[in-house]
Parts: C-alpha cells; sequence; structure tokens
C-alpha cells in the first residue's frame, strides 16, 4: 500500500505544475485534440499542439462603435430604402442583414471580439414598439452599435454587440 501511494505521489497529471524527483518545476503545456466524428476513431495518433497562454485580460483594440454604426446605417438603408413591408420578405430579409452587417462587422479585424447581430424589420401602422435587451457582460470591454431606419411602410433596427472573449 505505501509503495503504490509512494508511486502515485511521485507520478503528476499531464498539464498540470509540480516538481520533479530532480527538484525542478515542471512546465505547463496545453493539448488540443478534435474528433471528426463521435462513432469513428482514428488509428493514427494525433498530433499535439503545445500552446502557451496569453495573459492577456484585456483588448488590444476595442470594437470602433462609430464605424460599426455607419456599418449599420449604410446596410440598412441600402437593403430597406425602396422596400414595402411583406411578412414573408421580412423573415428572409432580416436573416440576410444579419449576415451582411456580421461579415462586415468581421471585416474589421476586432481580435478576440465574438460579434452577435439583432436585426427587427416590422410594419409602420401607427403602432409604437419598444424593444430592449439584457445581457451579462463586461461593461469595461463589451460594447456595441444600434440603428433605426424608417421608411413609409416599414421601420428597421440593427443592434451588434461585441463581446470580448477572454
Amino acid at each position: 500500500m505505501s509503495e503504490v501511494f509512494k508511486d502515485k505521489s511521485q507520478r503528476r497529471g499531464h498539464g498540470a505544475r509540480g516538481k520533479e524527483a530532480t527538484g525542478r518545476t515542471k512546465d505547463s503545456i496545453s493539448t488540443v485534440s478534435c474528433i471528426d466524428e463521435l462513432a469513428h476513431h482514428d488509428d493514427n495518433a494525433r498530433m499535439a499542439i503545445t500552446t502557451e497562454n496569453t495573459f492577456q485580460l484585456g483588448p488590444n483594440k476595442r470594437m470602433p462603435v462609430p464605424a460599426v454604426t455607419d456599418i449599420l446605417k449604410d446596410v440598412l438603408t441600402s437593403y430597406l430604402q425602396e422596400e414595402k413591408y411583406e411578412v414573408e420578405w421580412s423573415q428572409k430579409m432580416t436573416k440576410t442583414i444579419c449576415e451582411v452587417i456580421r461579415a462586415r462587422v468581421k471585416e474589421l479585424m476586432i481580435p478576440r471580439y465574438k460579434i452577435v447581430v439583432l436585426v427587427h424589420i416590422g410594419q409602420l401602422a401607427g403602432q409604437s414598439m419598444q424593444i430592449s435587451s439584457r445581457c451579462l457582460w463586461d461593461a469595461a470591454n463589451d460594447t456595441f452599435a444600434s440603428f433605426s431606419f424608417k421608411n413609409s411602410s416599414l421601420y428597421g433596427v440593427a443592434t451588434a454587440y461585441a463581446v470580448y472573449y477572454e
């Protein structure tokens, strides 16, 4: 029993930081592996990729809110300027506008941010509408941009959130 305990105490788990028998400290190692399909296992061993931690706790570059607001304005105006409200059309158009906005914001090459885009399109018929959102985020690093568009038959509201990913 005591030999088993000594043997286990000398061995440490992968990626752990501990002391070897010589008194030196081990460096931590991170590995990445993936499985293409759950039912299919490859007999060939995959190479372990070693990466180092950056210990970066804040962004080097924040999302430029005025530039993103200009993107929202440009996309909403170009897609909705001459349109009339139709139910099926608006369902498809919200997805299209979301994809276009997300692609254009990603072209700004803002590192370590996840981009979330929401678009609402509705009919103008004398009603009022309030759109609100609540998020759990870091107020120092996360931000958003929003723009509203209106023509004679419809309105469109686009919001782009930038959430910092550590």
